[in-house]
């Protein structure tokens, strides 16, 4: 499976698109109204980074590496900033997360690749992995990967209903179109649900 490389270029003209406009204005809004504070302004930097991964996964089936490396440096001030005097410790502990996750998706790509003779999961996935565990705790994660992956197949399963065509087990998806996304909402989940029980 080839995939294409994002330029710079793309990625401004993308992320200008009206619809990624709308999409990154809303999760701000949110993440700003449910989180006060440097929380909600880090949350709001996720959200954003989330759209235009998915933006640009639609689009070139490209996560680009800036990106993901922006998801990961908010993860790691939300860490610092959130966490106080446990700073040492709460940042071990979303590296431990995120090199975890990345190998489980690492392994999954390998794996499908030797069952299948060709990639499944690109290593732009990999490393959005690597983003979801540094800013999400063990409770979060498998409902962000389940959402991710739970969504990825309803769309692709109604798109091809609705445009009458069968479903075909080669199909590409771009997986970060959706996993992005689902990174935030985990995030919004944590904020909203986890904390206060």
């Amino acid at each position: 499976m080839t995939f294409m490389r994002a330029h710079a270029s793309d990625v401004k003209e993308i992320s200008l698109h009206p619809i990624t406009l709308v999409a990154a204005a809303g999760a701000v809004a949110v993440s700003l109204l449910l989180a006060p504070g440097y929380d909600g302004l880090l949350g709001a930097g996720l959200a954003v980074v989330m759209v235009l991964i998915a933006a640009v996964d639609l689009a070139h089936y490209a996560i680009p590496d800036e990106l993901t490396a922006a998801g990961f440096v908010l993860a790691f001030v939300y860490t610092a900033i959130h966490n106080g005097d446990a700073v040492v410790t709460a940042a071990g502990a979303a590296a431990l997360r995120a090199a975890v996750l990345a190998l489980l998706f690492w392994l999954l790509r390998v794996v499908y690749h030797w069952l299948r003779g060709r990639d499944g999961l690109g290593l732009g996935d990999v490393k959005l992995a690597a983003v979801a565990g540094a800013w999400l705790t063990w409770q979060a994660i498998p409902a962000a990967v389940d959402i991710a992956a739970f969504s990825a197949l309803a769309v692709y399963g109604a798109r091809q209903y609705f445009l009458r065509r069968p479903l075909r087990p080669t199909a590409k998806l771009p997986f970060g179109a959706f996993f992005g996304p689902a990174i935030w909402l985990g995030w919004v989940f944590e904020t909203v649900i986890l904390r206060k029980i």
